[in-house]
C-alpha cells in the first residue's frame, strides 16, 4: 500500500492514547482507500474551497514565479517509492515548492512566522523524499477568486443576512474579502520553509506500516 503525499498528513496525526498505533483520523483513512480500492466506493469530497484552488493554481504559480523571480513550469511528473506517491507542484534544482492558494482574504497567513497547516508540513516531507531534494517551501497565494464562485458568495452572505436583494453593501464586503489586485504581489505570497530529515522519513516509514497492517485486518474482516 502507498499512500498520497497529500494524504500523509491523516496518517501521521497522533492517536488520544500512547497504546495506539494509529489515529482515528488515520483508520478512517484507510477505511475509505481499502473501499475504494476493493469495491469501487469512493468518497467523493468537493467544496469552493478547493473548487478556486483547481481553477486558480496555475495563476498562483504565475504569481510565486514572478514573486520569487523563477522560471518554472508546473511539474507532471510523477513520484513514487515503496511507500508514497504524488505529484509535486514544482521541482526545481535544489528545491521543491508546493503552491497553496488561499481561499479568501482572511484564510491567508498574512502574520504567521510558522506555518499553520501541519498536514501540508506532510504532504511537502513527500514530496521531498520522492524527488530526492532536501529543502523546499510551502507557499501560499492569494490571488483573485474566480467571478463565478465570487457571485456565488455574495448570494450565500445576501442570504445569511435575510436581505430580499442583494445590497450593494453586501456585494462590496465579498469582493474586498476576494479581489486583490491593488495589493502588490510580493505582498500577495507567503512562503514557509521546509527541511527534510531523517527522523521524519522513518516516521513516515513506521505509520505506513501500521496503516498497512490495519488495511490488512480490513481485508480479513471483509472476506
Amino acid at each position: 500500500m502507498k499512500i498520497r503525499c497529500s494524504a500523509l498528513g491523516k496518517i501521521m496525526t497522533s492517536p488520544r492514547s500512547k497504546s495506539e498505533d494509529l489515529s482515528k483520523t488515520a483508520k478512517t483513512y484507510i477505511e475509505e482507500l481499502f473501499l475504494e480500492e476493493t469495491f469501487g466506493i469512493k468518497k467523493e469530497f468537493s467544496s469552493r474551497y478547493t473548487d478556486k484552488g483547481n481553477e486558480m493554481e496555475e495563476a498562483s504559480i504565475d504569481l510565486a514565479c514572478r514573486v520569487f523571480n523563477l522560471f518554472a513550469v508546473k511539474n507532471d511528473e510523477y513520484f513514487e517509492n515503496d511507500f508514497i506517491k504524488g505529484t509535486p507542484d514544482l521541482v526545481l534544482e535544489d528545491e521543491v515548492i508546493d503552491i497553496k492558494t488561499s481561499w479568501d482574504g482572511t484564510t491567508f497567513p498574512w502574520f504567521e512566522d510558522e506555518l499553520p497547516n501541519k498536514d501540508y508540513y506532510w504532504q511537502l516531507i513527500g514530496y521531498l523524499w520522492l524527488a530526492g531534494k532536501s529543502k523546499g517551501r510551502i507557499v501560499y497565494c492569494l490571488v483573485d477568486t474566480p467571478e463565478e464562485i465570487v457571485l456565488d458568495e455574495i448570494r450565500r452572505t445576501s442570504w445569511k443576512k435575510f436581505e430580499l436583494e442583494v445590497s450593494d453593501e453586501t456585494e462590496k464586503e465579498v469582493r474586498a474579502k476576494h479581489e486583490f489586485n491593488h495589493i502588490p504581489e510580493h505582498l500577495r505570497v507567503k512562503a514557509f520553509e521546509v527541511e527534510l530529515t531523517e527522523e521524519a522519513i522513518e516516521q513516515i516509514k513506521e505509520k505506513i506500516n501500521f496503516a498497512s497492517d490495519y488495511y490488512v485486518t480490513l481485508k480479513n474482516q471483509i472476506q
